[in-house]
């Protein structure tokens, strides 16, 4: 009796969710697939490239609420590999950017299941070219922070010093809810109230929603927020900071 050889599992950023963000290789993947697990995040103009023969399993996640056990999907990620199919593991944002990449990939490992990875657009990237900013800039900050709001420990700690110094950037995932927590910390370091913040809600999708806010109403403009959302700790929506640098320019 002849096996299927086993095909590499492939690992694909699928982006924030507009189809625009994925890569070529990214593209040929999902539309070659002969199997497509795939997480809660993945935009529907991403699954609508899947085929129609293809199955297509949903393995999501969603922070403090309903979740796909990591076992399972361990489980099923070998499984599904070990028939001969050509299996995508279809991961929001980039594959490596708070994913759980590596351990699926232990878990293919252990069975001696190839792999590739794909990379994708993460969603800080997306969300600042939105709002019109750079991450990072010239004269302002030489390095960008890119934080979790919670781990499996609850609220995630964090530099708080560091990222309370003047002119700091950092792109906080996962932080809707932990967003009183954060302004707290940051605060308690010395971070001015009026830093801006720029909350995200749903990148690149059709009811993406940009919310301008500071330190001081972080809490606020996150509890305004129904959908997935990225916050972009020191900067503020491009138009918002040009009026913001004329107001200080007309009290000097």
């Amino acid at each position: 009796m002849l096996h299927q050889p086993i095909q590499p599992v492939l690992f694909v950023g699928a982006g924030p969710g507009a189809a625009d963000h994925l890569t070529l290789g990214a593209l040929k993947a999902i539309t070659s697939a002969d199997v497509v697990i795939h997480d809660r995040l993945v935009g529907d103009e991403v699954l609508a490239l899947i085929p129609p023969q293809a199955r297509r399993i949903d393995v999501g996640k969603e922070g403090f609420g309903p979740s796909t056990a990591q076992s399972f999907i361990n489980d099923t990620l070998t499984a599904q590999a070990m028939t001969g199919a050509r299996v995508v593991r279809l991961k929001g944002g980039d594959c490596g950017i708070f994913g759980r990449l590596d351990e699926e990939i232990e878990a293919l490992e252990a069975h001696g299941i190839p792999f590739a990875i794909l990379p994708g657009l993460t969603s800080a990237s997306v969300a600042a070219a939105r709002i019109g900013q750079s991450l990072t800039r010239r004269g302002r900050n030489a390095s960008l922070r890119i934080i979790t709001g919670h781990d499996i420990a609850g609220f995630a700690e964090q530099d708080w010093r560091g990222l309370a110094r003047l002119g700091e950037v950092a792109a906080i995932y996962m932080g809707k809810k932990s967003a009183r927590f954060i302004q707290g910390r940051l605060m308690m370091h010395g971070a001015a109230a009026d830093t801006p913040v720029t909350l995200v809600e749903n990148v690149s999708r059709t009811d993406e929603r940009v919310l301008g806010a500071t330190l001081a109403t972080l809490p606020d403009a996150a509890a305004r927020l129904d959908g997935p959302a990225i916050i972009l700790f020191g900067l503020a929506p491009r138009q918002a900071a040009a009026q913001l640098s004329i107001l200080k320019e007309a009290r000097a």
